[in-house]
């Protein structure tokens, strides 16, 4: 089953499916300035483009351009922007 889920006024869009037992979602991120809350952890995969991310708690923000990942914990959250469309892969773990 695919769920299509829309964030931001349309500017952050993701599809996400189950796959041997773990979810996963693919999407999306219009230019912009976004904040996540997590309820499980999250690894991200930048697959085009490039992302800046800042963990909750902490004040520096790091580049993540395609080709590389970041883990979120649990319960926590992380501010997102993005200077061109960029495109990710969320594995909830």
């Amino acid at each position: 089953m695919l769920t299509h889920n829309t964030y931001f006024e349309g500017k952050v869009q993701s599809v996400g499916f189950e796959r041997n037992g773990r979810k996963t979602t693919v999407g999306v991120i219009d230019v912009g300035e976004f904040h996540f809350g997590t309820g499980a952890p999250e690894r991200m995969t930048v697959v085009s483009g490039e992302l800046a991310i800042r963990l909750d708690g902490t004040t520096e923000w790091r580049a993540y351009p395609a080709g590389t990942a970041f883990e979120v914990p649990r319960d926590s959250g992380f501010d997102v922007r993005a200077a061109q469309p960029s495109g990710y892969v969320c594995e909830f773990l």
